[in-house]
């Protein structure tokens, strides 16, 4: 029995040095394919059409699908994502995908089949029919400018700042943008001088600031005739 036990640890052992290494990456299951995106900008993936951005249109791309998810990737770039959709023969739209297109055509927007329900926050609707009141025919397209904004942010962070624009009376796209933008940036964290013990040594004397009056005056004195 012992020399039948000491032959099977043998044989493992010899297996276990003729095993190859584990993958550095787990495996994912997944479906790959290569195709195009058409004039529509969809690409058909597994007898499903998923939309991508409509500057890719007529590009060559890899589709790749798991379970949960499909990616659509063009030169080594994810440009798309959707939850996989397990029936067949659906169109899978990203609404945001169509706003450059939209922004040239703005009298399509209520018509516009990729943005059928999109729910948007109520604030959005309060802003659109500001700039519509303000803008007089180019409100939509102001509207659009502020919605291509979430190409870069998420719904919750452009609603925010959407709200805290109506509130301060400035709906404008560009403002929008400045005010997203600054949400987004990371306060300016306190220099420390732990582990910095030479700089505790270090003394600065006060700025005079009235040196820069001085220059003022000189300057408007100057400029005087």
């Amino acid at each position: 029995m012992r020399g039948r036990e000491k032959n099977k640890a043998g044989l493992l052992a010899e297996d276990l040095r003729s095993m190859r290494e584990l993958p550095k990456r787990p495996f994912e299951a997944r479906r790959v394919a290569q195709t195009r995106v058409n004039s529509l900008s969809l690409v058909r993936f597994h007898c499903n059409d998923y939309s991508a951005p409509v500057k890719y249109a007529h590009q060559r791309v890899t589709a790749v699908g798991n379970v949960a998810e499909v990616r659509i990737v063009c030169n080594n770039q994810v440009i798309a994502r959707h939850e996989r959709c397990w029936r067949k023969e659906k169109v899978i739209y990203n609404p945001v995908h169509y706003l450059a297109l939209l922004e040239r055509k703005p009298g399509a927007l209520d018509f516009a089949k990729p943005l059928e329900g999109w729910r948007l926050p109520e604030c959005f609707g309060v802003l659109r029919r500001r700039l519509e009141n303000r803008e007089e025919g180019e409100g939509a397209r102001e509207y659009i400018k502020v919605l291509r904004l979430l190409e870069r942010f998420s719904l919750n962070e452009l609603g925010e700042a959407v709200e805290r624009a109506l509130s301060v009376g400035a709906p404008g796209s560009e403002d929008i943008r400045l005010l997203v933008e600054h949400r987004r940036d990371r306060p300016v964290e306190l220099f420390s001088l732990d582990g910095r013990p030479h700089l505790k040594e270090v003394e600065v004397d006060d700025v005079d600031l009235s040196i820069y009056s001085t220059l003022v005056e000189e300057q408007t004195c100057e400029a005087r005739p």
